[in-house]
């Protein structure tokens, strides 16, 4: 799907979210193709377009767009668009601190999530390393369309770091998914929550997540290791994420 598209099917009624410079923004109103309104609220969109990378300017802009929903209040959700490229490698923006615009980023959807808006991440094209980490992989559910290609890091880069040849991560890849990049791959070990049906309307499939997100309680468990278990993409993560708990939280 186009992202026109994807507007079009999120928000039946219209939309004002407008795409400057591969940066969106803009709102559109919550509910399905009949309607209905849950809430009668909005919904806050930013995200990345046209396989964009996120330097820290885009950095700094997406934030800023996070902040001034969380300074409205009203606990307007936030949804995060995402086809970009990974972050910008360029000297400009290392040297400026480009790891500390993306963790602002990343804490801004972070402290959003916490002030009562939920944040929702939908990859429906390409996103890699710090670009996907900052944005997609910070919301607090992250969904994504059929031919989405979202990758932490692909095998050449994951050769040069860790000094393995490519044909032992190529391998260890076909049956370990936290080696390998790719929407199947990311869904196996619990990065993904669900791949929506493009068929159906986008507007009702994400008002059904937003209101399982109502109704967690405050502060309710990150699940996404518990998922990797029960995918069988991460089988240890979430047991020894609970037995660290379980071992610090007499000191608490």
């Amino acid at each position: 799907m186009t992202l026109a598209e994807i507007l079009a099917s999120l928000f039946p009624q219209g939309h004002d979210v407008v795409v400057e410079d591969g940066l969106l923004s803009g709102k559109g109103p919550r509910g399905g193709s009949t309607g209905r309104f849950t809430g009668g609220t909005d919904i806050a969109v930013i995200g990345v377009d046209g396989r964009k990378a996120v330097g820290i300017d885009e950095a700094a802009w997406l934030s800023r767009q996070v902040l001034a929903t969380i300074e409205a209040g009203g606990g307007t959700p936030i949804l995060v668009l995402i086809d970009s490229d990974s972050q910008r490698m360029s000297k400009r923006d290392e040297l400026l601190g480009l790891n500390q615009y993306l963790a602002h980023l990343a804490q801004c959807l972070h402290l959003a999530d916490a002030r009562g808006h939920a944040t929702v991440g939908l990859l429906y094209g390409h996103t890699a390393a710090g670009a996907f980490i900052a944005t997609a992989l910070s919301t607090r559910t992250l969904l994504a369309l059929p031919g989405a290609e979202p990758m932490v890091m692909d095998l050449p880069s994951m050769a040069r770091v860790t000094k393995l040849p490519i044909e032992v991560l190529q391998e260890m890849s076909k049956s370990t998914p936290v080696f390998a990049p790719g929407l199947d791959n990311l869904m196996q070990t619990g990065a993904v929550a669900s791949v929506l049906d493009p068929q159906r309307s986008l507007a009702e499939q994400l008002d059904e997540v937003l209101t399982r997100l109502a109704s967690e309680p405050a502060h309710s468990p990150d699940l996404r290791d518990q998922w990797g278990k029960e995918r069988n993409g991460r089988p240890k993560a979430a047991d020894i994420a609970r037995r660290v708990y379980e071992l610090a939280r007499p000191s608490l």
